[in-house]
């Protein structure tokens, strides 16, 4: 087993925004691990690194891929906490099969966060999610349905929609790739 520490920038402050998101303690999330309050709130307040095992465990919990935790490339010290450049945006999201996500925010530490979603052909989410959440979208680019509390809506580029915290779905049956910019308050990912 691996366990040599991990340590990027944002690190601490992305995993409790995390954990402040799925409404979580530190007395629970240090239950969950199997480690103390103090080790949490210490890795929180990036005083202590965690192992990738550790990594591993954490983003299980706070139901993420272990490359939201560390997989954006290191920003210039200039940049760092105000530039998000194209080829160093992190992936995140659900996983859910067709979707691929990248976080357009510099971190998960704001009130909110940014990012860019590419649905691809003939793919859907597959089930009702409810968050929650308020959530704006805008459409760049192909087209993508969306079912907020039971009624479709067919949406093109351009158009914009807002979900408060009802039941949604996403679905793509159109023969090209949807692109839109997804604004989630508070984070999710």
């Amino acid at each position: 087993m691996d366990h040599s520490p991990i340590t990027p920038d944002t690190l601490g402050a992305d995993l409790r925004a995390l954990r402040r998101a799925r409404g979580l303690t530190l007395q629970d999330m240090a239950d969950r691990l199997g480690r103390s309050v103090g080790w949490v709130s210490q890795v929180e307040r990036d005083l202590s690194a965690p192992s990738i095992t550790d990594l591993r465990h954490m983003a299980s919990i706070l139901d993420v891929a272990v490359s939201t935790l560390f997989g954006q490339a290191p920003a210039p010290a200039s940049e760092a906490g105000h530039i998000v450049r194209a080829n160093a945006r992190r992936p995140i999201g659900s996983r859910a099969s067709g979707l691929v996500e990248a976080l357009l925010s510099p971190d998960l530490t704001d009130d909110f966060e940014v990012v860019h979603s590419t649905f691809a052909p003939h793919s859907s989410i597959g089930e009702v999610v409810t968050r929650p959440t308020q959530e704006v979208g805008y459409i760049v680019s192909g087209q993508l349905d969306l079912v907020i509390s039971g009624t479709r809506f067919a949406l093109n580029p351009g158009d914009s929609f807002r979900i408060r915290g009802e039941p949604f779905e996403w679905i793509n049956p159109y023969d090209t790739p949807a692109v839109v910019i997804w604004v989630i308050a508070p984070p999710v990912y």
